[in-house]
Parts: structure tokens; sequence; C-alpha cells
């Protein structure tokens, strides 16, 4: 009985130092963030690692997800006459929730997880110690421009994944089920607002990724220097990241939709 509060008190402890380290970690990238807007070739460089080259992804699940949605709201809204509303409903499903969370959770999946190994890696390899030596701050040589880049890349993303995701809401709805072309996009584009919907979506997308590429980078920072430790940190980048999307969107859309 005395070891198992023992145990609980310490892991209590380890979180509570964590997250004292995470806080820690995150002012010193809040820090050495001002340097790379004279050396942005460098956040170019990771916004292409961890953007473009997870924008295959994006497109297929964005589409797949799209076509999915048509066909299931389809099939309930048929039961009431209400097809036309398809393209609103799609939009705003996409746009509001599915847009930024689906494509969070592939970005926490894809990006956080490479993130994760590789700084990890860097760490087993002593190649951050080799730059502190050298008098190279790996904060804003490494874990900055990986920061800011992740930071950049969701909301576009996000974007990218609701637009395709629309299309192929259009190719099932309007091409194999036959509903109104003209009502498609007409009722789409009254029941889609700016602020309240398109706008919310954005700052959602901004949040996850914020917080997906801060676990990303302080959990291969924080690792322990094994091969083992990469791969534990790896799993708890997925883990974290994904249990800290759904809660954050619980929060925001009760703040932005809601009457909290």
């Amino acid at each position: 009985m005395i070891n198992q509060f023992q145990n609980l008190g310490r892991s209590t402890l380890d979180t509570f130092s964590k997250f004292g380290r995470s806080q820690i970690f995150l002012s010193h990238i809040l820090a050495a963030l001002g340097v790379l807007f004279t050396r942005f070739r460098l956040v170019i460089a990771q916004m292409y690692a961890v953007g473009v080259l997870s924008l295959s992804i994006i497109l297929v699940s964005g589409l797949f997800v799209g076509m999915v949605l048509g066909l299931q709201l389809y099939n309930t809204l048929v039961n009431f006459g209400s097809t036309e509303i398809l393209g609103a409903v799609i939009a705003l499903s996409l746009v509001r929730e599915l847009g930024p969370v689906i494509t969070a959770l592939l970005f926490a999946g894809r990006a956080g997880s490479a993130l994760t190994a590789e700084i990890g890696l860097m760490k087993a390899t002593e190649q951050l110690s080799a730059m502190e030596m050298m008098a190279v701050n790996p904060y804003k040589r490494v874990i900055a421009p990986r920061f800011l880049a992740g930071l950049f890349s969701m909301p576009l993303l996000a974007a990218i994944f609701s637009a395709v995701g629309v299309i192929g809401g259009y190719l099932i709805v309007v091409t194999v089920l036959r509903v109104d072309d003209g009502a498609f996009w007409s009722f789409m584009q009254a029941s889609v607002e700016w602020r309240e919907d398109i706008l919310n979506g954005v700052i959602k997308s901004i949040v996850f990724g914020f917080v997906v590429t801060w676990i990303a980078v302080f959990e291969g920072y924080d690792c322990i220097p094994t091969s083992e430790g990469v791969s534990r940190a790896t799993t708890r980048t997925v883990v974290y990241s994904s249990l800290s999307i759904l809660a954050l969107d619980f929060v925001l859309t009760a703040v932005m939709f809601g009457d909290i």
C-alpha cells in the first residue's frame, strides 16, 4: 500500500516537473524566434519538410472525408427532403470542425512524430551538444525553425483539407447522387460566413499547430538519448498531441459557438 502511494507521488512529481521543463523550453523557443526573421531560409526548409511533404496525406484524406460526409448526409437529409442544403452542411462541417481537427491529427501522426524522432536522434548522437560546444545555440538553429514551420504550415494544410473536402463532397453529391448544382453552391455561399466560420476555423488550426509542434519538439529535446528513449518519445508525441487536440477542440468550440 505504501509503495503504491510512493509510486503515485513520484509520478505526480514527474508530471509537474516535465510540465515545468516544457514551459521553460517554450520560453527559450519564443526568445529565439526573433533571429529567424533574418534567416528565414531555415524556416522555409522546415516548412517543406513538415508541410509540403504532408500534402499527399492531407489531399487524399480530405477528398475521401468529403466524399464520405456527402454520402452520409445525403442518406440522412433525403428522408426530410432537404438535400439542397448539403453544400452548406458539408462546408460548415469541414470549415468549423473536421478540417482543423483531422488535419491536426494527421499532422501530429506524420510531421509531429518526424520532428520528435529527428530531434531525438540529434540528441542521442550528441549533435546538439556539439552545437553548444561550438557556441551555436540549438534553440535558434534547430528547435525554433521547426516550431515556426509547424505553426505556419498547420493553417495552410487545414485550409487545403477543407477545400479538397468540399470538392469531394461535390463529386459525390452533384455528380453521383444528382443533387442540383446551383442549390449546392448557393446554399453554401449563403451559409458560410467569414468571421463566424472561416476565421474561427483558422484560429483553431493555429492553436492546434502551436500545441502539436510544441509537444513534438519538446519530446524530442527532452527524451532519453537512446533508441528506446526516442521511440517512446515519438509515441508520447502522437498520444499527447491527439488528446490535446480533442480537448482543445471542445474548449474552443464551446467558446466560439457555444454559450460558455
